[in-house]
């Protein structure tokens, strides 16, 4: 991404000049001649580094703490240049907000180089400590800088689902490890102009050319299903699914992981600010998620009518299939008096939790209930206590009798959750 130098100095001469010595490759120099237009280019591109010239009106001083404040949220460095050689001057900027004084005249070689440290700085202050990448904050800005530029765009939205689980499974260190190995294949299909950042542990962004997207997201799914193999155990890949492991997670299926992308464009879409722009890449990426394999969207030209607003429901619905009658009303009663919804009929619920009865378990029954609700999270109980057999079926959780309601509750609640990711 390209860095954003604020020169706010008045003068025309000495500003070029300026100008010239700062716009060195990835650093984009604007400059403002007073605080009005100075503020609207810290909202809009949050530069990295900001200079301020004594030439203004104002005392230095008192403008460098002014800028301070506004910047309170976003934190640039402040650079004071001033033609004063008197050390109060220089101490009364710097305990007023500056991070660096430079006297004048400057020179040119001193000058730019400074400027490239604290630029390198403040890159390297929001690097993300695993994948060592721009954290969410960079990110953002990133998104705020080309929403600005004229030209075409495409921002891509990528998550690995199912990672949580696997680092409960696999430990922190291999998690580690599989996130920087992606971040790597990542990188290797951008170019020197690209942007790559984190969102959050398991999620990253992409800034590229709007006729490049798709090209990256078929990579980068084909390059993830080649690599995830190589972080499971061979037990697992020959079973088909990862069966969670320590007391808190015993009984726990967890499919392998995968990616789903969301790719959102400049070519169909006016976004108001960055809010509207993660909202739709957020989205896009929600509509992306197949449950078993990686995958990717990317926006069209809206086809809907006018003024029409597509929003998923919040789905809180459980099904509850269980021969004792008894078990049936206490487990309805528990689940409704927690808020939950207990549904009969064809509706699609969040959970089903199934009882496998006394006689045997049927896992003609189960893979048919799971063909017909694909997305659903099933709960699967039982007296036979045959983990492997009964993860087997498909199903998401598997209890023995007799277990604890709140570990019920905790799992259901976990499990609406996740259905409405």
């Amino acid at each position: 991404m390209q860095s954003v130098t604020l020169l706010i100095d008045k003068r025309r001469e000495l500003s070029t000049k300026y100008k010239k010595l700062l716009s060195f490759e990835g650093n984009n120099v604007i400059v403002a001649k007073n605080l009005i237009s100075a503020m609207k280019t810290i909202q809009d591109t949050e530069p990295d580094v900001i200079i301020v010239s004594d030439s203004i009106d104002e005392d230095l001083s008192e403008f460098c703490k002014k800028i301070r404040a506004l910047t309170y949220n976003m934190r640039p460095v402040i650079i004071a240049v001033s033609k004063s050689s008197e050390i109060d001057d220089r101490l009364k900027v710097l305990e007023n907000g500056a991070d660096d004084f430079i006297g004048e005249p400057v020179n040119s070689d001193e000058f730019a180089v400074r400027i490239k440290a604290h630029i390198r700085r403040e890159y390297e202050s929001n690097l993300d400590f695993k994948c060592h990448l721009p954290n969410l904050n960079y990110s953002i800005r990133a998104l705020k800088r080309v929403m600005k530029t004229n030209s075409d765009w495409a921002a891509m939205f990528i998550t690995i689902d199912n990672f949580s689980n696997y680092k409960k499974t696999y430990t922190e260190l291999a998690s580690d490890k599989l996130l920087q190995t992606f971040s790597a294949i990542i990188q290797s299909a951008l170019g020197h102009n690209e942007y790559l950042g984190v969102i959050s542990e398991s999620e990253f962004l992409v800034i590229t050319d709007i006729y490049k997207a798709e090209k990256i997201a078929n990579y980068l799914i084909f390059a993830f299903e080649s690599v995830a193999p190589k972080f499971y155990s061979n037990q697992d890949l020959k079973r088909g699914y990862v069966m969670m492991r320590g007391d808190e997670y015993a009984g726990r299926r967890c499919d392998f992981m995968h990616i789903s992308i969301g790719i959102v464009t400049s070519g169909f879409s006016n976004f108001s600010d960055v809010k509207h722009l993660m909202n739709e890449l957020i989205q896009t990426k929600s509509m992306a998620h197949n449950p078993l394999k990686s995958n990717y969207l990317i926006d069209r030209p809206k086809i809907s009518a006018e003024n029409s607003v597509f929003e998923k429901s919040f789905n809180n619905k459980i099904s509850i299939i269980e021969p004792d009658e008894s078990m049936y009303l206490l487990l309805k009663t528990i689940l409704q008096l927690q808020g939950f919804e207990i549904i009969e009929g064809d509706d699609i619920p969040a959970v089903i939790i199934l009882d496998t009865g006394e006689d045997s378990i049927n896992k003609d029954h189960i893979c048919t209930l799971k063909q017909k609700y694909s997305e659903t999270k099933f709960i699967v109980t039982s007296i036979f206590h045959d983990k492997e057999e009964i993860l087997s079926t498909g199903v998401d959780l598997y209890l023995p009798k007799p277990y604890e309601l709140s570990s019920l509750l905790k799992w259901v609640e976990t499990f609406i959750n996740e259905f409405n990711r």
